[in-house]
């Protein structure tokens, strides 16, 4: 074994989150790390990376027992993380983060090559499949760009092991076929991989081994082609989840949102949907296709050229999401760390920050409202968490989305936009999150939901709009869904076909 980890433990105040954690590496192998959210995945890759100390336990790398302080002394032996948050520094090209602590300079001047600096990212970058010129600043990125970014960041430091955390999360299919491609090319010259993900498919795709941690425990370690997605599944949460997907049983009514011929410069073209009470619209394409910019631009972060959107058939002009939130909508975004949490703030705090004045009277926050609330929120949701005082950050990356999603539950809304509700979410997560949404259909409520999971777009909508570089190319009516029909439109395929 390259890397060996065995009897684990780690606590945080108190609180154990790793019991006694075995964990191995071979040379040139793929290997799962699975579990549901707060199960320890993340924390025992820190304590590997040298980000944590341990409590309890032995490392051993390249058979030598290490005891890392800091990242640098695990990059030394070869060891590269990337994490499921991203590390990007949005006014930094995308060659200095990719350089960042490790510029390459002239001599003792301490000048920083630039020009070679930028050669050798953009080749970098092209492997991967991101044409963009590497002078440019990471702030311009998407998200799934950003994640192209920090792959590459791993890759120039001539890691023999990374641990990729959630890498395809904000990743087109597309993208994701090529980072596959690159992992299979570093295999063959006996790079190792430690892979963490909630997408089952891309497991049993591209993986050797599996491991499956649970509430901080080893539960064991399996062959992919000697398990099976059930067998992985129950293991990780000790008990059967049955359909993947909740059967959707409510029926729609009046049309709640309807936008006609919507457009922004750049971004997307003459977009025209209707979303019904009840109904879960699904809105799929390939990075690029304008589906986050339309959905921002109906709860007003962004401005149209041009365009009308009516809320119950009445024209209304958002002018920005104060306003949206007025008229009914709610809005789950992508990016939870940026736009959707207060990461420092408590989960308390986050819930109130978009019902402030059902929460308050005369200026002052009424107390008793609030802890109402949070009860609510958690018991409807099932959060866990220590208290109304712990702080988002702290939260599983599952629990986090939860709370995105409670403090917009809080206004009730009549139409509620979610984009990637499930992304970096596992699988019981998942499945909590979708009977969620089936609930809120179930009660009136009209939902938009952005995803780049076809699976997910198939099992849980009613209809699906695909777009293709900012064109809405067709509506699937439900009995029509396919992923081989979806692609044919994401891809530019002929409307009439």
């Amino acid at each position: 074994m390259m890397i060996e980890m065995s009897g684990i433990e780690k606590s945080f105040s108190g609180t154990k989150v790793l019991k006694g954690v075995d964990f191995s590496l071979k040379k040139g192998e793929i290997h799962a790390l699975m579990g549901e959210n707060g199960a320890g995945k993340s924390t025992m890759m820190k304590i590997l990376a040298g980000i944590y100390s341990r409590n309890e336990g032995t490392v051993k790398v390249n058979g030598r027992e290490v005891n890392y302080s800091n990242p640098k002394q695990a990059e030394k032996d070869g060891i590269a993380v990337i994490h499921q948050e991203l590390n990007i520094l949005p006014e930094l090209s995308i060659a200095e983060n990719l350089f960042l602590g490790n510029e390459q300079t002239i001599g003792k001047t301490g000048w920083i090559k630039t020009k070679e600096m930028n050669k050798i990212a953009q080749k970098q970058l092209s492997k991967l499949g991101l044409h963009v010129k590497s002078s440019m600043l990471a702030k311009h990125l998407s998200v799934g760009q950003q994640q192209i970014v920090e792959i590459a960041k791993s890759l120039l430091i001539d890691a023999k092991y990374i641990v990729m955390d959630e890498p395809t999360a904000a990743l087109t299919d597309r993208e994701i076929e090529t980072l596959f491609e690159t992992i299979d090319e570093l295999k063959k010259q006996g790079v190792s991989f430690v892979y963490i993900s909630h997408r089952m498919e891309e497991i049993f795709a591209i993986c050797d081994r599996i491991t499956v941690l649970r509430d901080g425990a080893s539960i064991g370690t399996k062959v992919i082609k000697e398990t099976s997605f059930d067998e992985i599944v129950s293991m990780m949460v000790g008990r059967e989840l049955g359909e993947r997907f909740p059967e959707r049983k409510g029926s729609t009514s009046d049309v709640k949102l309807e936008i006609d011929n919507l457009t922004r410069e750049d971004e997307f073209d003459s977009v025209s949907l209707q979303v019904r009470a009840g109904e879960i619209l699904g809105i799929s394409g390939l990075m690029g296709a304008g589906r986050s910019e339309l959905v921002e631009t109906i709860f007003g972060y962004r401005q149209p050229d041009k365009g009308t959107i009516k809320v119950d058939g009445k024209p209304v002009k958002i002018k920005n999401p104060s306003y949206a939130m007025q008229h009914g909508i709610g809005f789950v975004s992508e990016d939870r760390k940026s736009k959707g949490l207060v990461v420092d703030f408590s989960i308390q705090h986050n819930l109130n920050m978009t019902n402030l004045r059902e929460l308050s009277k005369n200026g002052w926050m009424l107390q008793q409202k609030e802890r109402s609330l949070y009860d609510e929120m958690v018991k409807k949701l099932n959060i866990i968490s220590s208290g109304a005082s712990q702080l988002a950050k702290s939260l599983s990356g599952g629990n986090q989305q939860k709370v995105v999603i409670a403090k917009w539950l809080a206004i009730k809304p009549k139409i509620l936009i979610l984009d990637e509700p499930t992304r970096g979410v596992d699988v019981g997560a998942k499945k909590e999150i979708y009977s969620i949404m089936n609930d809120l259909a179930d009660q009136g409520v009209a939902i938009i939901m952005v995803s780049s999971e076809l699976p997910e777009i198939i099992g849980m909508s009613s209809r699906v709009v695909v777009m293709c570089e900012g064109n809405h190319m067709t509506t699937l009516e439900r009995s029509e869904l396919s992923e081989e029909k979806i692609m044919h439109y994401a891809t530019g395929g002929n409307k009439n076909a």
